[in-house]
């Protein structure tokens, strides 16, 4: 169980995963992203953009905590 746990959170995850994990739209997300308050999403290809499913489930809880 450990061992999954551990894979999952370092999946990458695209635009609409993060969306409904998030229940953010896509321009919210790119606002906060500008403002520095949600985690940046990164190139993996010419028109591949992700994030770290581990960056976005922090800054869930972060959310939470406030």
């Amino acid at each position: 169980m450990g061992f999954q746990l551990t894979m999952r959170h370092k999946r990458l995850i695209r635009l609409p995963e993060v969306i409904a994990m998030t229940g953010l739209s896509r321009s919210t997300i790119y606002s906060h992203m500008s403002q520095g308050s949600f985690p940046k999403q990164f190139k993996i290809g010419a028109r591949i953009a992700v994030w770290r499913e581990s960056d976005i489930l922090s800054w869930i809880e972060t959310m939470e905590q406030q």
